[in-house]
């Protein structure tokens, strides 16, 4: 068979793979060096590169950065800082209409900022939030909705290592990336909020009722709990930004402030920390698994020349840079019903990356490659949001089984609907995320 046919077959058979429940990191290894081998019709250069290919991929010191943010999120969630900051959230907006779920929208904001994985930020806030939701007489579509949706900040919300993976694929600048990744965080926040306060006005019986006010002593009491996680990510973010540290010397600043915080309000006992290494250990081994087979694949890749043969066929079609960046971002929406966050990255970069550097939005190169970086981010988190398989959603149902697919479904629409209002205004209106570079 024609090597470009080849590679462009190996496409669904990825997603047969996957949808068989074979892990994703070992689907595109067989693919890969099966591609591989039927390209080079012997095994011996194919040999010749594994010898050194795992290595060569694995031993790279800029993803030492990824176990160093696993523990640092592994260490806030069996320490207990994940209760605390919903508990510091509630007190200052439970008592109002909707609070409860706004609550969890910021406590899920601040876990985020210190763990980095969306689906960690899910799982760990549902166990911390999902009764108090229930509890207040939230609607189970929207207790659902709320979590899932909060949940996809733990990549947006810096560190994220999502983002990570990106700037070591583009070869940018990891600190310029999570200061890009600020505002349109934020954004993501505020249209969460709006989206809880809208449903709790047009249909208030699915908000059940409100906390009962806590006075300010209260307050400032919860706060006083929770602000190193702040300190925390002001100096990790900071500190990398201006030059203090490297991004995994700051992710290794972050990792140590993160346990002395939890062992500060007395959530670290020995079993808790032992489990946090045996969790970072777990979830290292399965990224690091995925970063294999697609180096493995994206070689086969390569040698079918289906990546050159589509920038080519795109250049010749006379699209706009536009259409290119909107057909690109559709396509990431969807796979990303599909397809977990980081094997879409590391699978399609290397293909869209080049295509895109090409094209002219009025921005210098650096500028483009950020902005970009960013837009997929977002649209490949909308997607764990997205039925039918946004992974998020099931998360959520593993915690909750009482909770069924339809009520997922209901639930997650009007986040989707917010996330897409925030795509096209972020498309539109570039300096939005680039703002504070530009300063």
């Amino acid at each position: 068979m024609d090597p470009l046919w080849l590679a462009v077959w190996s496409l669904p058979a990825l997603l047969i793979l996957i949808f068989l429940g074979v892990p994703i990191g070992l689907s595109m290894l067989a693919l890969g060096l099966g591609g591989c081998w039927a390209i080079y019709g012997s095994p011996i250069p194919l040999l010749n590169q594994l010898k050194t290919l795992a290595y060569g991929q694995l031993s790279s010191h800029s993803l030492s950065i990824i176990p160093l943010f696993l523990l640092m999120g592994q260490f806030a969630s069996v320490g207990g800082l994940s209760q605390a900051l919903f508990k510091a959230a509630e007190a200052f907006v439970g008592h109002r209409r909707g609070g409860v779920g706004i609550a969890s929208i910021g406590a899920c904001a601040s876990f985020g900022a210190i763990c980095g994985s969306s689906m960690a930020t899910t799982a760990t806030m549902a166990q911390v939030a999902l009764p108090e939701l229930e509890k207040a007489g939230y609607a189970r579509a929207l207790s659902a909705g709320t979590l899932a949706a909060g949940g996809t900040l733990g990549i947006l919300i810096p560190p994220s290592i999502v983002l990570v993976i990106y700037a070591i694929l583009a070869e940018q600048n990891i600190a310029k990336l999570f200061v890009a990744a600020v505002v349109p965080g934020v954004v993501a926040i505020v249209g969460y909020i709006l989206v809880i306060s809208i449903i709790a006005r047009l249909r208030p019986g699915t908000v059940g009722g409100q906390a009962e006010p806590v006075s300010w002593g209260l307050r400032w009491k919860a706060l006083s709990v929770v602000w190193p996680v702040m300190l925390i990510f002001i100096a990790l973010v900071g500190g990398i930004y201006v030059g203090v540290f490297t991004p995994t010397e700051g992710a290794a600043v972050g990792a140590v402030g993160t346990a002395i915080a939890a062992w500060a309000r007395g959530g670290m006992t020995r079993a808790k920390v032992l489990q946090a290494f045996e969790l970072t250990a777990s979830a290292t081994a399965m990224v690091f698994m995925i970063v294999l087979g697609a180096a493995v694949y994206n070689i086969f890749l390569a040698l079918s020349q289906m990546p050159q043969e589509l920038a080519g066929w795109v250049g010749q079609q006379g699209f706009s840079p536009y259409q290119i960046l909107w057909a690109i971002l559709i396509f990431y929406l969807i796979a990303g019903c599909f397809l977990d966050s980081l094997s879409m990255i590391l699978l399609t970069i290397p293909i869209f990356f080049p295509m895109v550097s090409g094209l002219d939005f009025g921005l210098t190169p650096e500028e483009t490659a950020i902005w970009f970086g960013i837009l997929v981010l977002i649209v490949v988190e909308v997607g764990l949001i997205t039925p039918p398989l946004g992974m998020n959603l099931f998360v959520i149902q593993s915690m909750a089984p009482h909770i069924t697919t339809r009520d997922l479904y209901l639930g997650a629409y009007p986040f989707v609907i917010s996330d897409l209002v925030r795509i096209v205004i972020l498309v539109l209106v570039p300096s939005i995320t680039l703002f504070i570079l530009r300063l």
